[in-house]
């Protein structure tokens, strides 16, 4: 784990406000790029950073990975709540402005050796790691679907990603692609892959968890990205500690990529 005063690149909104009637309104999303040369040289995908945002953040927050580059660049992709203290603050930064930051932490994804077909599901934004996941997958040549689902066509632009991936767009309300949840579209796709990854809210979780056998997941290995509440980042406030087949893990140390099949997830929805 390295420690950066990491310096703004550029910090670009890539969508606008979304009123929702029963959740809290969003007033867009961005993408953030840092250098920071210490940490993008570590980065694999899958982990995070924390970041301190500002005097008003008693606690830093944590970003999943977005994407990496060989300048020593690493990108973040926030949704900056109505509300929210620090990722308002986060999009305030204008270029060569300094942003303090730790990191990488966690357990990243992992490929599998034998492994050519990787299937990887976004819910929402979902997508933030596995865009880093991606571009590595094509880098080494392995063949790569996106099941990418919304709730509407406010969703990540098709023109940030990578040019070789295919793309399975899914939205609740049938405004682009398939209609329906994303999990819907398993069937299609699992006996495909040689592995699947997912990262997404935790209903879509449970959704996958419930119906193995129907949406084809038996037998497949399933690696998922935990979100939840965290203090530190690693492993010294338990904030984010979660109930597996193993015992108690925590997601900032022991995940936050896990196998689907070792959460317990039942717990979990209680406590969500």
């Amino acid at each position: 784990m390295k420690q950066a005063l990491a310096t703004v690149i550029s910090n670009e909104k890539i969508l606008g406000e979304l009123e929702r009637p029963h959740a809290r309104a969003i007033s867009g999303s961005w993408i953030i790029w840092l250098r920071c040369p210490e940490i993008a040289a570590e980065a694999k995908s899958g982990q995070f950073v924390m970041a301190r945002c500002g005097e008003e953040c008693t606690l830093p927050r944590p970003f999943s990975i977005h994407r990496v580059n060989d300048r020593g660049d690493i990108a973040l992709f926030f949704i900056v709540w109505e509300d929210g203290k620090g990722t308002n603050w986060l999009l305030q930064r204008n270029q060569s402005d300094s942003v303090e930051i730790f990191g990488p932490l966690g357990n990243g994804f992992s490929i599998k050796p034998a492994s050519r077909n990787l299937l990887l599901v976004a819910g929402g934004i979902g997508i933030a790691p596995l865009l880093f996941l991606t571009d590595l997958a094509l880098n080494q040549r392995y063949s790569v679907t996106l099941l990418y689902g919304t709730e509407n066509a406010s969703r990540y632009p098709e023109s940030l990603l990578p040019p070789r991936i295919r793309l399975v767009s899914v939205t609740e309300d049938g405004a682009i692609g398939e209609k329906g949840r994303v999990t819907d579209t398993l069937p299609k796709y699992a006996d495909w892959a040689d592995q699947i990854f997912a990262c997404g809210p935790t209903a879509m979780y449970l959704d996958m968890a419930r119906r193995k056998k129907e949406l084809g997941l038996e037998g497949k290995p399933v690696q998922i990205s935990l979100e939840m509440r965290m203090g530190c980042g690693h492993g010294v406030c338990y904030a984010c500690t979660v109930r597996t087949k193993e015992g108690l893990k925590q997601v900032c140390k022991d995940g936050p990529v896990f196998d689907l099949d070792d959460i317990i997830w039942d717990e979990l929805s209680l406590n969500t």
